[in-house]
């Protein structure tokens, strides 16, 4: 075969190859592309719905939210955290606006298939305050945009995943914007081409070299191949050439296994780059409550505290003719219940008779409660 030919088949076993990648890992109506996720990106959410009734639409902005707490902190669970529950049954509170969008996609049949999206925006100030007062870590914005070296071998050899290849990524791709970030892909030039055994072997030095036009200095490496009746994936993330973490998945969809290198490349960044908002110590604090002159008003302080989130459990201290002090088990200390208690209609903070914050309330080693130290007050309205 003269070295024509030879350049001919490899071009071609080249093309079939991405073409196959193309039906294994369908089109995605889905937009991925884009430069650093920033705060507009981080306070949107799309939720795929069943249609524009206001019960549906309530479900939607809960886990709107909820995709919102898990891009702001870069946490996937941030929504089974303490508090987070209560905030999503109100979750229409901390929205500024919202619309539909219908988008088209191709099922892996090759039909078309057709879908709404609801598409909400909330307010900034208000989520910051709610991840302060659950004490829920902020993954600070811009964020970065990691390059994803990518191999996949279907069983016809090793290729790179580059940006004229950008649909075999897609589902690794899409996971990185539900965890808050962008993945980018290299261009794909021959010299890149070559970088797959490195990619194959893990030599992150090779690849980090290969990166150097690309910024910033951070790779998610991963191979992925066909074997045992399913998919494996390996993966290395890097970050100015140190590596912070190494995992394996294995599955039997290819997406759902390509998608884990987005997820584990967001729990390396959150753990070094998140900071958790300094509202106050978890503990439990004595609260006085003035202006309980009547049953009712007993009745809807213990209620409105039982509902705020930032309030775990409730213990009775003391209590006299108008006033009573409870021992509240607070998620962020006091700072979290003030600025909770400030947003409602229920509390009043007395300036004018508060003394200082107190601590938290520490049993004595007899197992016995001290004498409360000197209490925040609140008189009901």
């Amino acid at each position: 075969m003269t070295a024509a030919l030879r350049k001919t088949s490899i071009a071609i076993n080249t093309v079939l190859g991405m073409l196959l990648l193309a039906m294994i890992f369908p089109v995605s109506a889905q937009r991925v592309e884009g430069d650093q996720i920033h705060a507009d990106d981080v306070y949107t959410a799309e939720v795929v719905v069943r249609g524009q009734g206001e019960d549906e639409r309530r479900s939607a902005l809960a886990r709107g939210l909820a995709q919102v707490l898990g891009k702001l902190s870069g946490d996937s669970g941030a929504a089974s955290r303490p508090g987070v529950s209560r905030e999503l049954r109100r979750a229409g509170d901390y929205v500024t606006g919202y619309d539909y969008r219908q988008d088209e996609g191709v099922s892996a049949s090759g039909a078309p298939t057709y879908q709404t999206v609801l598409v909400a925006r909330y307010d900034e100030a208000a989520v910051d305050a709610l991840a302060s007062t659950l004490g829920i870590p902020v993954w600070p914005t811009p964020r970065p945009k990691p390059v994803l070296w990518l191999a996949i071998d279907d069983g016809s050899g090793p290729r790179l995943v580059g940006l004229a290849q950008s649909n075999a990524a897609r589902s690794v791709l899409d996971r990185a914007v539900q965890r808050g970030y962008r993945l980018g892909l290299p261009g794909g030039s021959a010299a890149e081409q070559a970088v797959v055994g490195a990619i194959w072997r893990g030599d992150t030095a090779a690849i980090a070299r290969a990166s150097q036009r690309y910024s910033p200095p951070m790779q998610l490496i991963g191979k992925l191949r066909r074997g045992n009746g399913g998919w494996a994936a390996d993966w290395i993330f890097v970050d100015r050439g140190r590596v912070l973490a190494r995992w394996s998945e294995s599955g039997a969809d290819a997406r759902m296994v390509m998608a884990t290198g987005a997820d584990g490349a967001a729990d390396a960044l959150t753990k070094r780059y998140a900071k958790r908002t300094a509202a106050g110590p978890a503990g439990s604090y004595a609260v006085t409550f003035r202006g309980l002159d009547s049953s009712e008003k007993y009745m809807r302080l213990s209620g409105y505290l039982q509902g705020l989130s930032v309030v775990r459990g409730i213990k009775p201290l003391r209590a006299t003719a108008d006033e009573m002090v409870l021992e509240l088990e607070l998620l962020t200390g006091l700072p979290g219940l003030q600025r909770m208690a400030g947003e409602g209609d229920v509390l009043v903070a007395a300036s004018a008779e508060a003394m200082p914050a107190p601590g938290p309330v520490v049993p004595e080693e007899d197992g016995e409660t001290p004498d409360a130290p000197a209490p925040t007050i609140y008189r009901v309205r």
